[in-house]
């Protein structure tokens, strides 16, 4: 009677343990905003002093004359770098992405300067885990082709948003495969 009693007892407390469960994380890291690329801020035009020429019977002072500002050389604007797109359920780049990378490459060697935060992004069908970690898998690869192609490593990170951020809110195939994608955003 014991031995059966206590039995009980052990499988009640198990019981309470399993379907208490574990304190679930957050898994979504809270969004932080990033600091946006800053443009030079302009050379102030200095005022020319008046010239003085001399000639034989008069002096003759001029007024001065405007200076222009030179044109400051902004970076390549950050729609030169092209999204990638993916299969579902898939992070190996096709052929259209790899061509894509290739001409974004050139852009980041040639245009850009700093550095390149590869954002990787799902579609609505899935966990939330389970897009997170395909989202990373996602920018990892564009991240070790561009690489390949050049691109100094220290230029890129990647983050993953899994599902959180679609480019098109729909619930179909046409808008499932607007959100399998990477993205490319300049954070410095």
């Amino acid at each position: 009677m014991r031995k059966g009693m206590l039995r009980c007892v052990m499988v009640l407390c198990c019981g309470v343990i399993f379907a208490s469960g574990c304190a679930k994380e957050e898994l979504v890291k809270k969004e932080e905003p990033v600091a946006a690329p800053v443009a030079p801020a302009p050379k102030p035009a200095q005022p020319v002093a008046p010239r003085e020429e001399v000639l034989p019977t008069q002096t003759v002072k001029e007024a001065p004359v405007p200076v222009k500002e030179e044109a400051v050389q902004e970076p390549a604007p950050i729609s030169a770098l092209e999204k990638i797109y993916f299969d579902f359920d898939s992070f190996t780049l096709s052929q259209a992405s790899r061509d894509t990378l290739a001409k974004d490459a050139e852009i980041l060697l040639k245009k850009l300067s700093g550095k390149i935060q590869i954002e990787g992004h799902c579609d609505e069908r899935g966990s939330d885990e389970y897009n997170l970690a395909l989202g990373e898998k996602r920018a990892k690869s564009a991240m070790n082709y561009l690489v390949t192609l050049g691109v100094p490593a220290e230029r890129l990170s990647v983050i993953s948003y899994g599902k959180e951020k679609p480019a098109d809110p729909g619930h179909d195939e046409a808008a499932w495969a607007k959100n399998r994608r990477d993205e490319f955003v300049i954070v410095k």
